[in-house]
């Protein structure tokens, strides 16, 4: 496993270098409530036909700084992107809340109390 550090402004740069359509699959965009306020935000790719060769790509940012879409990218990621702003509060650009939660549903429920 790699894992890669990258920010936010260029995440989606960082990964569009990167992705190649035929040699990796996406996987997830994930997030890992770091205290504090704090959040590290991860994009996880396989490779396809090589038994675990996974790439994570990560950033670390506060609840409130927009995360960039990779839709135009990878049109898949809709999925983690709606999730994650169902379960951490995020905003995610074009992602709306309420895929994964009803309208009364408890608030961003694995958002770490700051």
């Amino acid at each position: 496993m790699r894992k890669i550090e990258i920010t936010l402004s260029t995440v989606l740069n960082d990964i569009r270098a990167f992705y190649l359509p035929k040699e990796w699959h996406f996987l997830s965009v994930n997030g890992i409530d770091l205290g504090e306020g704090k959040i590290e935000l991860q994009w996880i790719f396989s490779k396809y036909g090589v038994k675990d060769e996974v790439v994570i790509y990560y950033a670390i940012s506060d609840y409130d700084t927009p995360i960039p879409s990779l839709v135009s990218l990878i049109p898949s990621a809709f999925m983690g992107e709606r999730e994650i702003v169902d379960m951490f509060g995020l905003k995610v650009e074009g992602a709306e809340r309420g895929l994964y939660l009803d309208e009364d549903s408890l608030a961003h429920p694995l958002r770490g109390e700051s």
